[in-house]
């Protein structure tokens, strides 16, 4: 019988696309670790230590240090990245009452950057993405077109975008054409 894991890759499910205009640059991103992490408060505060960052507690906030960016979801909710470590092996010898489930097959992301990031964002994303409302490190789930996001400003001008790996084609075509038609 033939060893499924020599035959089986994984590909990128947006290797082959990129979108850029006067304005707007629109590129997927290199697949990391993700781990959604859910916990009260007061476990939280050990699993921040394991994880070298203080898991944030205020909505639309995240916290980064180093490659791992920790993005709040709700009272008790993270979604976090890092590109390099995976986030999911530091937690598991712990003894806090937590939920760690590792989801990087399951997302993808999306950067788009440029000065009019926010505004082709904006065309299926109900979000108030001014600075004043949504500075640089806020971070949000929220909806654009007919799909569920988080949206993390990372920069001024550049949003990382995660959906779920079968909807980023959509997300992807969704903000093409929304650049094309505000170009």
């Amino acid at each position: 019988m033939a060893n499924i894991e020599l035959l089986a890759t994984r590909s990128h499910p947006l290797s082959t696309r990129v979108y850029a205009s006067k304005g707007v640059a629109i590129t997927p991103m290199a697949d990391t670790f993700r781990c959604s992490l859910r916990c009260d408060r007061k476990n939280a505060t050990v699993l921040s230590k394991l994880l070298g960052l203080t898991l944030p507690t205020a909505p639309k906030k995240s916290v980064t240090e180093g490659t791992r960016t920790a993005m709040w979801l709700g009272p008790d909710e993270w979604l976090i990245i890092d590109a390099k470590n995976d986030p999911n092996a530091d937690l598991a010898a712990s003894k806090a009452v937590h939920s760690a489930v590792d989801i990087s097959h399951r997302n993808s992301a999306i950067q788009i950057s440029g000065p009019a990031a926010a505004d082709v964002i904006n065309a299926g994303c109900p979000q108030d993405l001014s600075q004043e409302a949504f500075p640089v490190g806020a971070c949000s789930r929220t909806i654009m077109g007919k799909i569920e996001i988080v949206l993390l400003r990372v920069k001024p001008t550049v949003f990382r975008l995660e959906c779920w790996r079968s909807f980023s084609g959509y997300a992807f075509d969704f903000l093409s054409t929304a650049a094309r038609d505000a170009g």
